[in-house]
């Protein structure tokens, strides 16, 4: 009986109780609908993290600390034993998509056709192993997926990024369209270094058995070896693989595992600087970092592992910026719903001040009309934050179906933009209770006044 009572009682005045549920639906729907494109781009930045780095890797003891300064100091010892020991364990192998090795490296790149050269950090993959990464998406997301064009069968193959092919001058070479030219001054800026010595790679470079080739164009790779001494490779671009982020698009290089562990150890024996593991489904990390550490210290290896988080620190703090944002849109509606209620509910009073009298002059207890207008503050709320979540599915729906496209930060390509509304469940049920709560709680200053005033006064109110 009280709640039809209080269900009749909110839409005495219609236009009031509809702009109030109005209110909380549209502030409903906006967190939602936030919520499900932030929970999408964390898929975004996820995916391209295991992409790139898998879930976790292995590495040397103490590599993860200082291996970038030397990777060729830091280098894992007997590594197809270990990779072995992974791929073969009865409780990772059904976790495990892909299990790869990888070399980090640091040297200078320089174009044998004009001399151009320049720093690069690169990393050696297992190319088959890189395709198959690349495909990884757990999430549905159509990030990344490119193909490799780094070849098994052709090690002297290379990839690198635009502005990488702009600065060694290759953009002709490999057909780049949009690639500046330097400013016609721009011999004038290396006067002042024109006294240096020229970086000179001929010396090295003769040594090299890689024939001459008519094709994709060449660029000799020095780094040096784990001993100190300078070594030198040269490999073929085919074409170039635009980077998401500027500092990787001007310096970064793939390149076949093999030539990789060739610049850094030469004749010596070959290691890796890490052991790449892609799982299948990423709630799997945390088993699968558990069981990658008991499998260390149960054969005593001096290893160590780090899952995509510690890697990418960026995926992370993302989420913490999601977070604090959503909170800070979170409070602001809170607000504006506390205040909606408590004024729609406030003018009810006023209006009705006459019935409570009736009502109280009745015998209803103070405590009954008080859970009266509490329970009318909830139903607004509930009808409010439902009308909400609905909208959000419909615009989530729309979004999804409009073939709408975007350009992500940290991705090269333009990608299908998404609302994940279904994926945050938890958050979805969270708003809604919220709102209900901050909706009946804004009516008990309202109902504490109602169930507070004096019988006779309540009577002869005007």
């Amino acid at each position: 009986m009280m709640f039809r009572i209080a269900f009749r009682s909110i839409f005495r005045n219609t236009r009031r109780s509809i702009m109030t549920v109005l209110a909380i639906a549209i502030g409903a729907a906006a967190m939602l609908i936030f919520g499900a494109y932030a929970q999408y781009d964390l898929y975004l930045l996820q995916t391209g993290a295991v992409q790139r780095t898998g879930h976790l890797q292995v590495y040397r003891t103490g590599f993860f600390d200082f291996g970038n300064g030397d990777p060729g100091a830091w280098g894992m010892d007997d590594y197809a034993s270990a990779l072995r020991l992974l791929k073969d364990d009865a409780v990772l192998a059904p976790m495990i998509a892909v299990a790869t090795p990888a070399q980090f490296l640091t040297g200078i790149a320089e174009n044998p056709a004009n001399g151009k050269s320049m720093t690069y950090f690169a990393t050696g993959f297992v190319p088959s192993d890189l395709a198959r990464m690349k495909r990884w998406d757990e999430y549905n997301t159509q990030a990344g997926g490119d193909t490799t064009a780094l070849s098994d069968a052709d090690p002297a193959l290379a990839v690198i990024g635009f502005g990488f092919a702009r600065t060694l001058g290759l953009c002709e070479s490999l057909h780049v369209p949009g690639c500046p030219k330097p400013p016609k001054n721009a011999e004038q800026h290396s006067g002042d270094v024109s006294a240096l010595p020229s970086q000179d790679f001929r010396a090295l470079a003769d040594g090299l058995s890689v024939a001459p080739q008519a094709g994709p164009p060449e660029v000799n790779l020095l780094a040096a070896t784990a001993g100190g001494a300078p070594n030198i490779v040269s490999v073929r671009i085919p074409r170039i693989e635009v980077q998401g982020a500027r500092e990787m698009d001007d310096n970064y290089v793939q390149l076949n595992l093999g030539e990789a562990q060739q610049l850094v150890y030469g004749r010596g024996v070959h290691k890796i600087s890490a052991i790449m593991l892609q799982l299948h489904r990423s709630e799997d990390t945390p088993r699968a970092i558990a069981r990658v550490r008991a499998l260390i210290a149960e054969h005593h290896l001096d290893l160590e592992t780090h899952d995509y988080n510690e890697i990418n620190s960026y995926v992370g703090q993302s989420e913490a910026f999601f977070v604090a944002v959503f909170s800070f849109i979170a409070a602001i509606i809170g607000v504006v719903v506390l205040f909606t209620i408590s004024n729609a509910m406030s003018m009810s009073v006023v209006e009705r001040t006459d019935e409570i009298g009736t009502t109280r002059a009745l015998g209803v207890r103070r405590s009954l009309l008080r859970r009266q207008f509490l329970l009318e503050g909830a139903l607004l709320g509930v009808i409010g934050a439902t009308l909400g979540v609905l909208a959000a599915f419909a615009v989530t729906g729309l979004v999804n179906r409009s073939g709408l496209t975007w350009i992500p930060p940290g991705d090269a390509h333009p990608i299908p933009l998404k609302l994940y509304l279904l994926d945050a469940t938890g958050m979805l049920l969270t708003v809604w209770i919220v709102l209900v709560a901050v909706a009946t709680f804004a009516a008990l200053l309202p109902a504490n006044r109602a169930a507070r005033l004096p019988i006779v006064d309540a009577l002869r109110h005007v």
